[in-house]
């Protein structure tokens, strides 16, 4: 499958990755009006990240297939996805010892005590 070059004109975000799914969409602007917006309906599945290179100009490579869709041709909104099988995970390894304390000289009951857990990004 080709390989697109998507060279940007400012800096990319820090959480894009290699294996994250880049998708584009078309922009337009009010008339008289300098502020772009993203055409949700149409959003486009290009391809996973195989490589990114920072710099004053960072660039992205994406594998694409020729056959299904057309590389962005400039001016399109580009975002990104992050790979579901590659950034969940469960808690292996992970614990929490938690120790209580009554400070006050009166006997309590503990109704409950629980957690929350959620995930991220890494």
């Amino acid at each position: 499958m080709p390989i697109a070059t998507l060279t940007f004109s400012s800096p990319i975000n820090s959480s894009a990755q290699v294996g994250d799914i880049v998708y584009y969409t078309s922009t337009s602007s009010a008339p008289g009006s300098s502020v772009l917006q993203a055409t949700t309906s149409s959003v486009t599945k290009f391809g996973p990240i195989t490589d990114i290179r920072s710099g004053s100009s960072p660039e992205i490579d994406v594998v694409y297939d020729i056959n299904l869709v057309s590389p962005p041709t400039g001016g399109e909104y580009i975002m990104f996805e992050k790979d579901k099988k590659v950034n969940s995970s469960s808690l292996i390894g992970y614990y929490a010892n938690v120790e209580l304390e009554n400070t006050s000289d009166k006997p309590i009951e503990m109704f409950s005590i629980g957690s929350e857990v959620s995930e991220n990004s890494k």
